[in-house]
């Protein structure tokens, strides 16, 4: 871990040592560009024949391509900028995500270590059961990056089967009860479904819990989650609702774009990497099915996947 920390941010470096490269280049261009077109206005104008004004012609030509090429590495540099933005921001998230579940897992840990609940089963029943659950956490925020790193390069191939989506859909409601403390969130989960899909059933499942950890995240004191699935005519129908902050119009439009995260009106920007949603829209769309949110502020969202059956696909 701490090396591939390191090489991130060698990366870091490096992504910011071309940029710096970048504005000397076209610095360096776009000076000669401003005295090359006056030289040749200055050709033009005073040009007595033919052969001055074809020479203040071929300059300001030149003066030309070489504006467009500082212009271009003008653009590079504001894209390389932004890049390099972006992954200091990832890593950040990143860190700041996996420190709270080793902080916990430290904490509790110690406790044991320390023998001070050795005659209290019940307590050492709890720091083991919290262990685990922010184990969950840890493993689900590394298939995360591991998926995005995948699917944003088209190395992630899906094992297709064609049956119904309730084991895959059970099993992320199984693991999302398993992260999560007992009386934490109000989670119930309905599986109303028998139509076959042709689908990879690990992928559907991350689809399953990424939404349900993005419910769990941006629910508020009382959470309450509710997980359905129902047949739709050709169409298998997977529901996710929360009520937790909601979303506006502008953040729904955007809540699926990678490393966007939704802010906490009270809060600002939320924790996390923002690829949770990204990943689900990305898998979902590799079934060949659609995504869509339907929320209002301070009411919740619900969010909705449909995948056409295993009868349509043919």
């Amino acid at each position: 871990m701490l090396l591939a920390g390191m090489s991130a941010m060698q990366r870091h470096h490096l992504s910011l040592s071309l940029t710096n490269v970048i504005v000397l280049v076209a610095v360096g261009v776009l000076l000669p560009v401003m005295l090359s077109t006056a030289v040749g206005i200055v050709a033009v104008v005073l040009a007595r024949g033919a052969g001055g004004i074809v020479t203040g012609v071929l300059v300001i030509s030149f003066t030309a391509a070489a504006a467009g090429s500082a212009l271009i590495a003008v653009v590079l540099t504001g894209k390389k900028a932004s890049l390099a933005r972006r992954q200091a921001d990832f890593l950040a998230n990143m860190s700041h995500e996996f420190r709270t579940p080793l902080s916990a897992i430290r904490l509790y840990t110690q406790t044991l270590q320390s023998g001070r609940l050795a005659d209290n089963p019940e307590e050492t029943a709890r720091c083991l059961a919290t262990i685990l659950r922010e184990t969950e956490w840890l493993d689900v925020m590394l298939d995360k990056v591991l998926t995005w790193r995948a699917s944003s390069r088209d190395s992630m191939p899906l094992k297709l089967e064609t049956r119904t989506v309730t084991r895959a859909v059970a099993d992320a409601a199984e693991r999302f009860r398993s992260m999560v403390a007992p009386g934490d969130v109000d989670f119930a989960s309905r599986v109303d479904s028998r139509l076959a899909v042709r689908h990879d059933p690990a992928a559907l499942n991350a689809v399953v819990l990424n939404l349900l950890t993005n419910a769990y995240k941006y629910g508020g004191p009382g959470k309450r989650i509710r997980l359905r699935t129902r047949d739709e005519n050709d169409r298998v129908v997977i529901e996710v609702q929360d009520n937790g902050i909601g979303l506006s119009q502008a953040e729904q439009k955007r809540v699926f774009q990678p490393f966007y995260r939704a802010p906490r009106h009270e809060q600002g920007e939320t924790s996390g990497a923002g690829l949770g949603l990204a990943i689900a829209r990305h898998l979902v769309h590799r079934h060949r099915g659609a995504i869509t949110v339907n929320s209002v502020p301070g009411r919740g969202s619900i969010f909705t996947i449909r995948l056409p059956s295993a009868n349509e696909a043919l």
